[in-house]
């Protein structure tokens, strides 16, 4: 793996990524195998989990990471994306982007001498779905679980139908009509799943799409760009929320899942984030420990 831009760059190396996470939990320092070592964070769009998680997480490796705003580069003033990857990358050993653009973290990868990490883009969030992973696993015990993403079918949903159907798990999409994922994407996973034996779908019926679900899965309907849309989007997902009623047509040992920030009351209930099936909190620890295993497998060789 040179980068991780998408789920689908780990195809060939996803267990043994999960596996290093559970290893880092267990142990969180292991030896300062980064030690020296130095990650550039690029942050176009604001976050919380993403700064924190890898800032620490290399901290805790050894290595250190770089807070770079856009306004603190010479991209906030017109510089191109090939110049700055060109020029940052003889600095450091390794750059997350938290981007507007995919395409803007792939052209920056392609310009770039060292490692490219995805922190989120309009497209997919990688480092959210192995992280989501690791979290089902945790409290499952097996990847041959039914996911049910109930919402907008944005980029931690495209991310999560890519990595689900890598490990071999179902997965249900159920997003209103007009939100559901990247045809592309979902196409790419059915190929996935093919090999792994999973099943793969989008609904926008949400009784038939939660039946069955041992994780329930929701996101913000209202996506940092999207601000514009709220009130419409609002109205559009109102039979979407994730809420104690739902509870009751999933497996009565099914866990709640919700990548953050979350707006409560809205897709989901402050009643279901208390809820003793929440595993939201461990969910959110373990950003911290999956991204320590990518930035094993991508910096300790340089």
């Amino acid at each position: 793996m040179k980068h991780l831009l998408s789920v689908t760059d780990v195809k060939e190396n996803i267990f043994e990524i999960l596996e290093q996470a559970e290893k880092f939990k267990k142990d969180p320092i292991m030896g300062e195998p980064l030690k020296s070592k130095t990650l550039a964070m690029i942050f176009q769009k604001a976050s919380t989990r993403t700064r924190v998680s890898f800032e620490v997480a290399m901290f805790h490796l050894g290595g250190s990471g770089l807070y770079l705003s856009t306004e603190d580069l010479q991209l906030g003033r017109g510089e191109i994306i090939e110049d700055t990857a060109r020029a940052m990358t003889r600095y450091v050993d390794g750059v997350m982007i938290r981007a507007k653009e995919h395409d803007d973290v792939v052209k920056f990868a392609e310009y770039s001498n060292v490692p490219v990490i995805n922190g989120l883009t309009n497209v997919e969030h990688p480092c959210q779905a192995l992280t989501d992973l690791l979290t089902i696993y945790e409290n499952k015990g097996t990847y041959k679980v039914k996911l049910a993403f109930v919402g907008d079918g944005n980029n931690v949903c495209n991310s999560l139908l890519l990595a689900a159907a890598l490990v071999g798990m179902d997965m249900t999409a159920v997003c209103p009509q007009g939100y559901e994922p990247d045809q592309e994407i979902f196409k790419q996973a059915q190929k996935y799943a093919e090999k792994s034996g999973s099943k793969i779908e989008i609904t926008s019926n949400v009784s038939e799409g939660i039946k069955g679900a041992d994780v329930v899965y929701t996101d913000v309907w209202v996506s940092m760009g999207d601000e514009e849309e709220a009130s419409k989007r609002e109205e559009d997902f109102k039979d979407y929320q994730v809420n104690m009623e739902l509870l009751k047509h999933v497996k009565p040992d099914a866990i709640v899942m919700h990548c953050l920030p979350a707006i409560r009351g809205q897709e989901i209930t402050d009643e279901v984030i208390n809820c003793p099936q929440s595993v939201i909190w461990d969910q959110a620890e373990n950003r911290m420990h999956t991204q320590k295993a990518v930035l094993y497998e991508l910096l300790t060789d340089l």
